[in-house]
C-alpha cells in the first residue's frame, strides 16, 4: 500500500518552482511544503520502512525496502538540511558530491539513496 499523502502534489510541484526561482530567498512555507512533497515522492518510489530520511525541521519519512525499526535510533538514516535535500531531489545536486562535501550525514548499509535520485516528480520544470 503507497504511503498516504500529506502535500497536494499540485501545491508541492508549485512549491518547488518557488525554490527552483530563488533557492536561497524561498519564503519558509514553500521550502517546508517543497521537502515535504519530494519527501512522499520518495517514500512512493522506494517504499519501506528501513532507511528514516531527516530534513530537519521540515520533515521526515521512512522509505526503502528492508528490516523494519521499531524503537530508539533507526540503524539506516539520513540527514540533510532543506537546500541540499531538493537539490538532491531535483538532480540540481548529486548524491556523490553532497558525500564529499559533507552535506549529507548517512549512516547504516542501506542509506545509499543515489538509486532513486534525483526524483522523477521533482525534476520536471512544468
Amino acid at each position: 500500500m503507497p504511503p498516504r499523502r500529506r502535500t497536494d502534489p499540485a501545491d508541492g510541484r508549485a512549491a518547488l518552482a518557488v525554490w527552483r526561482a530563488d533557492p536561497v530567498g524561498v519564503p519558509t512555507a514553500a521550502r517546508r511544503t517543497a521537502v515535504r512533497f519530494t519527501l512522499e515522492e520518495l517514500a512512493g518510489v522506494a517504499p519501506g520502512n528501513a532507511v528514516e530520511v531527516r530534513v530537519p525541521p521540515d520533515g521526515a519519512v521512512q522509505a526503502v525496502d528492508g528490516p523494519r525499526h521499531t524503537r530508539g535510533t533507526p540503524p539506516n538514516v539520513v540527514e540533510t538540511d532543506a537546500q541540499t535535500w531538493l537539490g538532491l531531489a531535483t538532480g540540481a545536486l548529486t548524491w556523490e558530491s553532497a558525500v564529499a562535501d559533507g552535506r549529507i550525514r548517512a549512516s547504516g548499509e542501506r542509506a545509499d539513496l543515489r538509486e532513486w535520485l534525483p526524483l522523477q516528480a521533482a525534476r520536471h520544470r512544468g
